[in-house]
């Protein structure tokens, strides 16, 4: 009688008792130490409130819609269950060897399902499928219930797909092919420094899951990203502003103003000399000015919306005349920095200050009409509890404000870090735009509560009068500079639909151009790098769509448009600017210190 076929101890590495011991035991004496401190800072904060989002209702008056018209949503489980039976049928027959064709394909670009044996395995595949027909059967029941108002529908549909998107296989160990096979090839050492990675990640965040999506440790501000030279020539409470050094011998006359938004840093502009819009600007003849906006803390907590514009882009202004003896310039506003940079030029038209000459708009709303899926976090409930905790503190942590931005895409910025660095045991690989998006920074309670409530809320920026800033009633429609939009095709923060209704606020001159991507990538996209295209049309008709229709794709960045339509504004030149050459004494060298706080 043949023995027995033994396993071959090459194929599966045996784990060292010894190691797994003293692992477990550090495990355990973190974990209590974790758990301890959590509970202490849940006491002293005192109760909270069951359902924090208002998610509760939202679904329960779902629920009742749907059992008011019960057909709609037995027709839905039909379906799902004609569905499951042909995929059985299918995964049967695939066993058996007889080929068959899968029940739901699934986007080729969902990157959940990659490795090759959710295809090629006949269980792996069938799990796969079973996950793509049930995620699609309740986006499907959701949408079956009518009558809701369109805050509550969004709602339920956002947080039914964070739901799904939570219990995709690829999140388990036993439902992951690739976490199967790291775990054999390793004898389950990926889920001991999986474990301790999520440990880490408690340990940075007291308590609180702070996922680390990049090495932390392989940049440092200012000598391997932000590295564009140049000089901090003015600061204030609220922000230092950066002078770059000239890259030619001539500069265009009007200097350049880059107003970046302060919920995040403005280093997004000059990650890495690659695709640093700074240093291209710059290498343009544009000498550029770039306010850095302070990590406020409680000390600010009074600073509003109009202290940002008076100590942010008024006092810049001030600023780059003394510097360099010019008080036309040309200025940019990114996101949040642009509605600043719209609102503070209505202002400037109330009191005849025409020192701006144009304006160029990233990714930036006036109208909040349509305002993505951040609207699902403005209802009055969450206003108010954010309120409050806002008013105990002096200012919003930044921790909270990145964990919103990461829900709107959970399975790349959550999930897809879930799998790397608890399940497979990998640490986060060093990417310098991962890097920027982890660095957090706070929100002035009053400046932010102004913010959400005037524009998300309530939509008053675009009505004559609907704003008042520093005692003035503002309106964009009294804004006559030229103007120069730019907005993304898949930006989940600022719609590009929304953005484009900016151009019929403004009473200029505006040119409209659509990238591709999102609202980052399409905006950072150097022209070295040959990526994405975008639209232009000259037309600038009522509705977006009918813009889009009589567009023109164009292949790669948009930079060089922008560079033509602004230097057909003015395109007289000057001898090279160089920083502390002015009335004002250099502070220190770019990116100076208030980039540098960190949060933690």
């Amino acid at each position: 009688m043949p023995e027995p076929t033994k396993p071959d101890a090459g194929a599966l590495k045996l784990p060292d008792p010894t190691e797994i011991g003293r692992s477990m035991a550090d495990i355990a004496e973190r974990s209590q130490r974790i758990v301890g401190e959590w509970l202490k800072r849940q006491a002293e904060a005192g109760p909270k409130s069951p359902d924090p989002l208002n998610i509760g209702g939202a679904f329960m008056e779902m629920t009742t819609r749907l059992m008011a018209n019960p057909g709609k949503l037995m027709q839905a489980q039909l379906g799902f269950w004609n569905d499951y039976m042909s995929l059985w049928q299918n995964a049967a027959r695939r066993m058996m060897g007889i080929e068959s064709h899968p029940v739901i394909e699934g986007d080729p670009k969902d990157r959940r399902f990659k490795d090759d044996a959710w295809k090629e395995n006949e269980i792996f595949d069938f799990v796969r499928q079973t996950y793509l027909l049930s995620a699609r059967y309740v986006q499907d029941v959701v949408k079956q219930a009518d009558g809701m108002d369109a805050q509550t529908a969004q709602k339920v549909d956002f947080y039914s797909r964070q739901f799904v998107d939570a219990m995709s296989p690829s999140n388990f160990l036993l439902t992951n092919p690739e976490v199967l096979r790291k775990t054999a090839e390793t004898g389950g050492e990926n889920l001991l420094r999986g474990l301790n990675n999520l440990l880490a990640d408690l340990e940075r965040g007291k308590g609180d899951l702070r996922i680390r999506m990049t090495d932390t440790d392989a940049f440092k501000i200012g000598e391997n990203i932000a590295v564009s030279p140049g000089k901090v020539v003015y600061q204030n409470d609220l922000m230092q502003l950066i002078q770059y050094t000239p890259a030619t011998d001539k500069v265009l006359k009007r200097p350049l103003l880059i107003i970046p938004p302060w919920i995040n840093k403005f280093y997004i502009l000059d990650l890495r000399p690659r695709n640093s819009f700074v240093r291209w600007a710059v290498a343009q003849g544009h000498t550029v000015f770039m306010i850095s906006w302070v990590n406020p803390d409680e000390r600010l907590a009074e600073k509003g919306f109009e202290d940002y514009m008076k100590e942010g882009v008024l006092d810049a202004l001030s600023a780059i005349e003394a510097a360099t003896g010019e008080s036309a310039v040309n200025t940019i506003g990114y996101c949040l920095g642009g509605t600043l940079l719209a609102a503070t030029l209505a202002w400037m038209a109330v009191h005849n200050d025409d020192r701006i000459k144009s304006a160029t708009y990233f990714v930036t709303m006036m109208d909040f009409r349509e305002c993505g899926e951040l609207g699902v976090f403005i209802d009055e409930e969450q206003l108010k509890m954010l309120e409050e905790k806002m008013n105990k503190r002096g200012y919003l942590e930044g921790s909270e404000m990145a964990t919103t931005f990461n829900m709107l895409r959970a399975n790349d910025l959550i999930w897809s870090f879930v799998v790397n660095n608890y399940l497979l045991g990998n640490d986060p690989f060093p990417f310098d735009l991962l890097y920027w998006n982890s660095d957090s920074t706070r929100m002035p309670a009053r400046m932010h509560s102004f913010y959400l409530r005037n524009m998300y809320q309530e939509n008053r920026l675009k009505d004559p009068g609907g704003i008042t800033l520093a005692g003035t009633p503002i309106d964009l429609r009294n804004v006559k500079v030229p103007a120069y939009f730019i907005s993304t095709r898949e930006d989940h923060i600022a719609p590009w639909r929304s953005t484009y209704y900016g151009t019929h606020l403004l009473a200029g001159e505006n040119r409209f151009v659509l990238a591709a991507s999102g609202h980052i990538a399409g905006v950072v996209n150097p022209p070295e790098g040959g990526k994405y295209s975008h639209w232009l049309n000259t037309e600038l008709p009522a509705e977006p769509e009918d813009w889009f229709k009589g567009a023109t794709e164009h292949p790669g960045s948009w930079w060089p448009d922008w560079q033509r339509w602004i230097t057909a504004l003015d395109k007289r030149q000057v001898k090279a600017r160089e920083p502390g050459d002015g009335k004002l004494a250099v502070i220190e060298d770019a990116p100076g210190a208030y980039v540098k706080v960190l949060l933690g």
